[in-house]
């Protein structure tokens, strides 16, 4: 019956991965089995890959690539765009930006960004969204999202700042324990060359007004050193390339950075709050 359901749904990467896994296997003579053998699987995973009943995973992917993939690097390739074919419609765009971003300056303000989430964290801020998702869509986003950590690994690796209400450390997502591995999770990612993170306290400003009050936002450097903003108001999805606008944003951004804590005391108030720090 699942089988039967994913045949339907398939993507068009998944019908193109079946296709090449397919050809490429008769190319070299192989069986299902043979193939499968190689690639530490079994014969019945291959023809669920080649008939669309059940799509090739990451580390399938990787496996195939080493037996059948001759170097082309497809099967490589295709972990991407399978990944980016499980993100929700309004956010495909810009996973292809932020993938490959010169520089992302974040600002954060009612959770934490999802570049920085654990997977519990995630887990439970998807679970309990609206509208309601099967516990199938729920995992798919959950390692979507979690993929997205590529990002900080990356070589040359992307320099990265973030600009993070400190409401959102407040807000519990989860139980206790969520919480407190969100917040060291972190507080690592304030210790990495790359990152700068920076809280923005409750009584940022002279008399608790900032700059941030229009809500999240991204401005992104692609590698051809072009400036865009991205936002993301109720699940929409906007990029915005106009050069005066996107100047605004930029100079909104720098404002918010003023009005901020220093990266030493925001993870020093981050490691607080985890009940890491006296």
């Amino acid at each position: 019956m699942a089988g039967q359901e994913n045949k339907e749904k398939a993507t068009p990467t998944a019908q193109l991965v079946a296709h090449m896994t397919r050809t490429l296997r008769k190319q070299k003579g192989l069986t299902q089995e043979q193939l499968g053998e190689m690639c530490g699987f079994s014969g019945a995973a291959i023809s669920g890959v080649e008939t669309c009943a059940q799509p090739a995973s990451g580390q399938m992917l990787v496996k195939l690539e080493e037996a059948i993939g001759d170097g082309m690097g497809f099967f490589h390739e295709s972990r991407l765009y399978l990944r980016i074919e499980k993100y929700p419609v309004q956010f495909k765009e810009y996973a292809l930006l932020e993938r490959k971003a010169v520089s992302l300056s974040i600002y954060s303000t009612l959770v934490v960004h999802g570049l920085f989430q654990t997977e519990a964290y995630a887990r439970a801020l998807i679970a309990g969204g609206y509208p309601i998702l099967t516990d199938e869509r729920v995992e798919e986003l959950v390692e979507a999202r979690l993929a997205r950590h590529e990002v900080f690994e990356r070589e040359p690796p992307a320099t990265i700042e973030m600009i993070l209400e400190e409401s959102v450390l407040r807000r519990q997502i989860g139980d206790q324990s969520v919480m407190r591995e969100q917040l060291r999770f972190l507080a690592s990612f304030a210790k990495r060359r790359n990152v700068a993170l920076h809280v923005l306290p409750l009584s940022a400003g002279l008399d608790g007004e900032h700059a941030g009050v229009y809500g999240d936002m991204t401005c992104v450097e692609t590698p051809e050193h072009d400036h865009l903003v991205y936002l993301e108001p109720q699940n929409e999805s906007i990029v915005i390339s106009d050069p005066a606008a996107v100047s605004t944003y930029a100079q909104r951004y720098a404002r918010m950075r003023t009005q901020a804590l220093p990266p030493r005391e925001s993870l020093g108030l981050i490691e607080r709050l985890a009940g890491d720090q006296q």
